[in-house]
């Protein structure tokens, strides 16, 4: 059974003229190209350790399988904004799972985005340990409200951003969770 050990987060942005290669630019900019993705499904493994991407690279070959979960977007529309976003929820009980959510958009800052994906996953968390919340209050006011539960240890986000080229390049932006042995 592969059940993931360490996770780590990482982010990129590309432009070229062919939307394909402007993916390729971001992946690589994300430190994520030389590897085949596989997208799964938006779980944080319990006992799974959160590394930063400079350690995660280490354990890992050109070629190689990683499990990922992926958020993109892209334009060729100039200066308009695009984002995508990776939030993250772990539980305090760490033989728990926990949630990542994908959230990518249009004219959203990096902030709106990263707020709203991380909102997302500990919303998905706090719905399975029956921790009570209002989905209408701000995301202060579920921060808080997560908080005082004790059941929910840490949330955040990995965000990227960018404006369409200027000249009409497709610009493509990614965030990622990968996920290792």
């Amino acid at each position: 059974m592969y059940v993931p050990t360490r996770i780590f987060l990482t982010k990129g942005v590309g432009k070229h003229k062919e939307k394909l290669s402007s993916f390729e630019m971001a992946l690589r900019n994300a430190g994520i190209a030389p590897f085949n993705l596989v997208s799964v499904s938006s779980i944080y493994p319990p006992e799974c350790k959160l590394i930063s991407r400079n350690e995660g690279l280490k354990f890992v070959k050109p070629g190689q399988i990683l499990h990922a979960v992926i958020s993109q977007n892209a334009t060729d529309e100039p200066n308009r904004l695009v984002s995508a976003s990776i939030g993250v929820a772990i539980p305090k009980d760490t033989n728990m799972y926990g949630y990542l959510s994908e959230h990518h958009s249009f004219g959203q800052t990096d902030k709106a985005t990263g707020d709203y994906s991380e909102d997302i996953a500990a919303e998905m968390l706090a719905t399975i340990l029956g921790v009570e919340f209002d989905s209408d209050a701000s995301w202060d006011e579920k921060r808080q409200q997560w908080r005082i539960s004790g059941k929910i240890v840490r949330t955040r986000n990995v965000t990227q951003s960018a404006r369409g080229d200027k000249n009409g390049l497709w610009t493509t932006v990614i965030a990622a969770a990968i996920l290792l042995p």
